[in-house]
């Protein structure tokens, strides 16, 4: 049974937190307000003696108070008395007006008491001394004090020294001997282009001397870019598992504060405390949080303290001062928002593309994530990488533990491929909705909208291979088909086309087959519509504007890139490209309507098909993927070299033998002194 351990100090004594002492200190102040409001808010009359003691005699008070140390009395006057001696109402008096007077001695006082029969209270005190009536008046003054220190603590990151580590660096250092990431490049799957890249940089700051007698310089800077999730900071943390040097980590947001200055300030102090430790790595991720481009929108006003602190990081990067042995790595997925002078050559001189992994990639970060698991003999990695295109490391890692926790909710013992399948599609289409209660009717429409999709999909040359079609809702979709996208480096007009017509393919099954369309096809036209628009506007693809792109990474609302007129233009081309595919599938559709016909009733039937059945009703498709292609040639590559190896004579030993001296001869006359000389004819007479 673990125990809790309490907060102690080193000598065994407990911690002390400073959080109660200011609760304390902001009860007092609470509590001497209430004594003000209760008692000190009423109006004081100075009156003589003998009018105190006539006061007294006519029964205008029930409570006094006398002061020992001063020589005064104070008496409280009762409600239905204050007209007569404020000449005013309670209201313009305040709650409780006293009178006070000089009384000649306690004992006087006390006996002219004691002769008019006075019956109210009587309370004798002792006013403090200098030091405590100064203390009470500064008492405000030092809580309210101690109550800005307490958020200066809070914002100065709760060190020990709280309000003076607002403008000091947040940065966290790693050494060796304080924690460094035990991480290295084993554990980066896939990203070989990038880890080269990196690789270099931490040669760089083991073996300097290997760079610089050749004259070269170190980088200053290198970015990391891609897509969210595909290992940038991985590889930042492998970079501090392998270097033997100090590693800085921040994120871009550690630099912003309310307090104008702060930013620059942490800035200085950064590389102030880099230059120490240098040769050193700085990581910013997320850089785009100061590094966004400056003025670029002029319709609204600048942000002058991330400006001010984006000015002070390009002077440390490269400016006035010198900063060798400090090697900046970066990390952000919007390089378009970035200011060009941070992205110059002298800060960043690398940018380094960390792109989503292609078929073979996936495959290392499967073997990789599937390490920790129990998985089924015989479970094929490859057919997984297949079923992930498009999927980041990230995602490849949220698959297997998906699949984990799916197995161990069905009491498995093993992971099995079908639960990879599951999880995949419980990441890409949501939560099975068990509880979605369809009518036969509406079952019906789904089907026939995914069987559009499948039937048109199977018939295009270019379209993606299908893999299921499922009418079973998971997140807000009522159904879907599932298809493996083709991984191309260049894709063509043609191709889009193809791919635009299949998403149409379902809401034209609707309108064909049941004669009205329901709101099922949201998501096909929203993908449909950026799709045909970039095609349009950005890729020179269209008959009316060809060749001509107006794309702009600063595009805004209130500033595009065209006239109004090329706008007009383009929505009419984007709702012309848009009809004419819509039309194509359903004439695809028309001319298919029996073989559809099946294939809705299979997938009522069963809820789930998969590309066998399709292949079953519709044929083996004529077309071969880009995955079977890039098989096939990988596989005669690979008979070509078997046989171009098995066709190559073998040397017999002689022949070895005198090959080996003729090697030798030869190394022996490159490397012979300048004064020996050695013609070609005797290096050719000796091979022989």
């Amino acid at each position: 049974m673990s125990k809790e351990k309490s907060p102690q100090k080193g000598n065994g004594m407990p911690r002390f937190n400073l959080n109660w002492l200011y609760i304390v200190v902001i009860g007092v102040l609470g509590y001497m307000l209430y004594q003000g409001e209760s008692g000190g808010t009423g109006q004081n009359k100075q009156i003589d003696y003998s009018v105190f003691k006539e006061y007294v005699q006519k029964g205008y008070t029930a409570d006094i108070t006398v002061d020992k140390t001063e020589g005064l009395a104070r008496m409280v006057v009762e409600g239905q008395h204050v007209r007569d001696v404020f000449k005013t109402g309670t209201k313009n008096t305040g709650a409780k007006p006293t009178c006070t007077t000089k009384y000649p001695s306690v004992d006087r006082l006390q006996e002219f008491l004691d002769a008019s029969g006075y019956k109210g209270k009587v309370r004798y005190e002792e006013s403090s001394n200098f030091f405590i009536s100064l203390l009470g008046s500064l008492l405000p003054l030092i809580i309210l004090v101690a109550i800005w220190m307490f958020f200066m603590r809070r914002m100065g990151g709760g060190g020990q020294a709280g309000i003076f580590n607002v403008g000091k660096s947040k940065a966290k250092l790693f050494e060796k001997t304080n924690g460094a990431p035990q991480v290295t490049f084993k554990d980066v799957a896939g990203q070989e282009g990038a880890k080269q890249e990196v690789r270099e940089i931490v040669d760089f700051l083991k073996n300097p001397q290997k760079y610089t007698e050749l004259g070269g310089k170190i980088p200053k800077g290198a970015l990391l870019i891609g897509p969210p999730g595909t290992g940038k900071t991985l590889l930042a943390k492998a970079m501090a598992g392998e270097a033997d040097v100090p590693f800085f980590s921040l994120a871009g947001s550690d630099f912003v504060e309310m307090f104008v200055g702060v930013g620059a300030s942490r800035v200085r102090d950064l590389f102030r405390q880099a230059k120490e430790k240098a040769p050193c790595i700085i990581f910013i991720d997320e850089i785009d949080a100061i590094g966004r481009a400056r003025g670029k929108n002029p319709t609204f006003n600048s942000n002058d303290e991330r400006e001010s602190t984006l000015n002070q990081l390009l002077t440390e990067m490269d400016g006035f001062a010198n900063n060798s042995g400090v090697i900046i790595i970066a990390a952000t997925n919007r390089v378009e928002i970035l200011d060009e002078a941070l992205l110059r050559a002298g800060r960043f001189d690398r940018q380094i593309q960390v792109d989503l992994p292609n078929l073979s990639e996936r495959i290392d970060i499967f073997g990789v994530h599937l390490k920790p698991l129990k998985l089924e003999e015989g479970l094929d990695i490859e057919f997984l990488a297949r079923q992930t295109a498009g999927f980041s490391g990230a995602d490849i890692a949220n698959v297997c533990n998906e699949a984990a926790l799916i197995a161990a909710r069905h009491d498995k013992k093993q992971v099995a491929k079908q639960d990879f399948l599951d999880a995949v599609d419980r990441i890409i289409g949501g939560l099975e909705r068990k509880t979605q209660v369809m009518t036969a009717e509406e079952k019906k429409t789904t089907a026939i909208h995914e069987a559009g999709h499948a039937t048109v999909s199977w018939l295009l040359e270019h379209a993606n291979p299908l893999v299921k079609v499922t009418i079973v809702p998971r997140g807000r979709a009522l159904g879907a088909a599932w298809y493996l996208p083709e991984e191309r480096t260049n894709t063509t007009k043609e191709q889009m086309l193809d791919e635009i017509c299949a998403t149409l393919g379902g809401r034209a099954a609707e309108e064909l087959f049941t004669g009205h369309i329901s709101f099922g096809a949201l998501n096909d036209l929203e993908v449909v519509t950026k799709r045909v628009t970039a095609m349009v506007a950005y890729l020179g693809m269209s008959d009316l504007l060809p060749n001509v792109s107006y794309y702009s990474a600063q595009e805004s609302y209130f500033q595009r890139p065209y006239s109004d007129k090329t706008a007009e233009l383009i929505d009419g081309e984007v709702r012309r490209l848009i009809a004419e595919q819509y039309e194509r599938a359903k004439a695809i559709l028309s001319e298919n309507g029996a073989k559809h016909a099946q294939l809705t009733d299979l997938l009522v039937e069963r809820e789930v098909i998969y590309t066998e059945d399709v292949e079953n009703i519709f044929g083996k498709r004529p077309w071969k993927s880009r995955a079977e292609v890039l098989l096939e040639e990988s596989a005669e590559k690979k008979q070509t070299e078997a046989e171009a190896s098995a066709a190559q004579p073998a040397l017999p030993v002689a022949a070895a033998e005198s090959t080996e001296q003729a090697a030798d001869a030869t190394t022996e006359a490159a490397t012979a002194p300048k004064d020996f000389e050695t013609n070609e004819t005797e290096i050719t007479e000796n091979k022989q």
